[in-house]
């Protein structure tokens, strides 16, 4: 058994509306280090598979059919033990 980390980011050419609305927060806050915000989505998968190469294989098929929109997203996976 093998848990996918999947974590899905707006590409940088596309606009993050809630990135762009949570870093003029933090300003407000007086946070002005924070020179940049995006927002993502963090997806756990468990999958039961014979190898670890195969959970990653799954979890691709996943994020490129159902999980992330290839056009507007990128996304990386992140393959563990369970």
């Amino acid at each position: 058994m093998y848990k996918a980390i999947v974590n899905i980011t707006l590409r940088k050419s596309i606009l993050d509306p809630k990135g762009k609305a949570s870093h003029h927060a933090l300003q407000n806050l007086g946070l002005n280090e924070v020179k940049e915000v995006r927002i993502g989505k963090l997806i756990e998968l468990d999958i039961d598979a014979g190898s670890e190469d195969e959970a990653k294989k799954i979890a691709d098929t996943a994020c490129t059919q159902l999980l992330a929109n290839e056009v507007m997203e990128d996304y990386t996976i992140n393959i563990q033990n369970n």
